[in-house]
């Protein structure tokens, strides 16, 4: 089981749960973690349930609901919001066809906002996954979506 390998391999130490829970929830193609999930976690590393929840919901790169393969997170906060955070929702919505906090019914994409990724000097920005985009405009933003479409096409062949 993926879950326990990943446990495994960085030794049950309490100290790495956030690594473990980024690298199992990144390996899930519905990319969130479930309350089995956190109850497993918790059992083998020895700490409480709470704490891992605490963890879960806490933090915006976590879900407790499931969500698409490439999570697009939009920074929303002032420095953004300032150069036009708001233009940068729209076109993801527009290119995508869903609205804000939605998945797309293919299960590729879903569409957050955020609080600051620390980027307030490319602002507008936002991140999918590991990836932070910065100075987005239409166009960007048009290059990068296709290009995580082709990434995702090439996954599957």
């Amino acid at each position: 089981m993926q879950l326990n390998r990943i446990i495994e391999r960085y030794g049950k130490k309490p100290d790495s749960l956030i690594q473990i829970l980024l690298e199992y929830q990144s390996t899930k193609s519905d990319n969130c973690i479930t309350e089995e999930e956190v109850s497993r976690v918790a059992g083998s590393l020895g700490i409480s349930k709470s704490r891992v929840y605490s963890i879960v919901t806490f933090y915006s790169l976590f879900s407790t609901v499931p969500r698409g393969k490439y999570v697009i997170q939009v920074c929303d906060d002032v420095p953004c919001y300032v150069n036009d955070s708001v233009n940068v929702i729209e076109e993801l919505e527009r290119i995508l066809k869903i609205s804000m906090g939605q998945t797309t019914p293919d299960g590729v994409f879903s569409l957050e906002k955020t609080s600051c990724i620390g980027c307030c000097d490319m602002a507008p920005a936002m991140r999918i996954g590991d990836e932070l985009y910065g100075d987005l405009t239409d166009e960007k933003i048009f290059e990068i979506i296709s290009l995580y479409r082709r990434k995702f096409n090439e996954n599957r062949e």
